[in-house]
């Protein structure tokens, strides 16, 4: 250690933070780039819906959640009760919560309560499945990272989106909307390949919404309360028929 106290700049201990950075930063690249497409048309929807470009970027850059942005965007735009918005994006959400949850017992020890504040904020599917894919304990400095370039690729996107919707015709805008559909397919779709809980669980959602929508008295449910039926209903009846008992491992749940 040198005479100041900190440690020399070749030193294994810098070395190795630097090697969690360089690490975080790779492993957050591709997510970044996938972010930066998707938030592009949410960018992009926020403008057509009548919110300006900088609002639509610091939604993006305070919240970091893609289904959970779009369907509060809708109903902002709706002009839906606070309420109503707030419980919708919390039942979306609510994943992240045990991710989050799952995420805490891999962090370093002696990680502070405002760095784990700052690692949840950045929870995301994505994020999540990476994290704890890493063997051993995973560090403050790979954390904040590893979601450097997707918080940037997600508000970039957005921004650019927003600055677009400004200039591109409407042809193209309209086709441009279509990507929203097309990610939340390509997000559920291999999941439900592999599982079929949570195929039971999506065909049951579906039935409910299409139940909603055509049932006269259900028809009357607007916005994000149909969500939240549709969500609450699915989730309850995926809980009572394809319940996961502890010790089972979700492999072994899958095979039988």
């Amino acid at each position: 250690m040198s005479q100041s106290g900190k440690h020399p700049a070749n030193s294994p201990h810098n070395l190795l933070h630097q090697a969690d950075v360089t690490i975080g930063l790779a492993d957050g690249l591709p997510i970044g780039l996938g972010y930066f497409a998707v938030s592009f048309a949410f960018g992009l929807a926020a403008v057509e819906g009548g919110l300006s470009a900088w609002l639509a970027t610091v939604i993006s850059l305070t919240n970091l959640t893609s289904a959970g942005q779009f369907a509060g965007l809708q109903l902002m735009l709706a002009h839906r009760p606070l309420v109503e918005i707030a419980l919708t994006t919390v039942l979306i959400n609510l994943r992240y919560m045990l991710m989050s949850l799952s995420l805490s017992q891999k962090l370093a020890p002696g990680t502070g309560l405002a760095q784990r504040l700052l690692i949840g904020f950045g929870v995301t599917d994505e994020i999540y499945a990476v994290s704890v894919s890493r063997p051993g304990t995973i560090s403050t400095r790979y954390s904040l990272s590893l979601l450097l370039l997707p918080l940037l690729g997600w508000t970039g996107g957005t921004l650019t989106g927003a600055l677009a919707g400004s200039v591109l015709p409407g042809s193209v805008r309209a086709a441009l909307g279509i990507a929203l559909y097309a990610m939340f397919v390509a997000i559920v779709m291999p999941t439900i390949r592999q599982s079929r809980t949570v195929a039971l669980v999506a065909v049951v959602a579906v039935g409910v919404s299409t139940l909603i929508a055509l049932a006269p008295p259900l028809a009357l449910l607007r916005g994000g309360w149909q969500i939240i039926l549709a969500t609450v209903v699915a989730s309850a009846l995926g809980a009572v028929l394809a319940p996961v008992h502890m010790g089972e491992s979700s492999q072994a749940e899958e095979v039988n």
